[in-house]
């Protein structure tokens, strides 16, 4: 699977992007809607809200997504980019697709001079928990949000 896979940042690929971006929604108990998921991503889009990193297969099928948004810290003086979304495809979970979404984030972030990359989980969501913590991130102790210093 490795080998096969590409993970890269889109310029805009609406159609192979909603469907994953709909699917995500639903992983944290929205309706389907992908209309609403097609112009969520347009608007960012349009201005330069967002940054994604699309995961796909030899054949181009889109298996993965990870969403980046600009921002800054105060304390920092800085920018700082939020993780705000990573979704893989359940028959590809556990074949580094998501340990490459991150990868391509932090190499984006360390790029542009970001200090850190930040996101947040669900307290339940342990399989990504423990995926963030392979991958370097650190969790807060009052919060259930992971920093990765760049």
């Amino acid at each position: 699977m490795k080998k096969a896979l590409r993970c890269g940042k889109l310029r805009f690929d609406l159609d192979r992007i909603a469907p994953l971006f709909d699917l995500y929604r639903q992983f944290y108990r929205k309706p389907s809607d992908l209309d609403r998921a097609r112009r969520f991503l347009r608007e960012r889009f349009e201005h330069n809200q967002s940054i994604i990193f699309l995961a796909a297969r030899g054949d181009g099928a889109a298996v993965g997504l990870a969403q980046l948004f600009p921002s800054f810290s105060s304390a920092s003086a800085a920018r700082i980019l939020i993780l705000n979304d990573l979704f893989v495809l359940p028959e590809v979970r556990r074949k580094s697709v998501g340990s490459q979404l991150l990868t391509a984030a932090v190499d984006f972030g360390r790029a542009i001079g970001a200090v850190r990359l930040t996101l947040s989980t669900e307290v339940t969501n342990e399989t990504a928990q423990a995926l963030y913590e392979r991958a370097g991130w650190t969790r807060q102790t009052d919060f259930y949000i992971y920093n990765f210093p760049l």
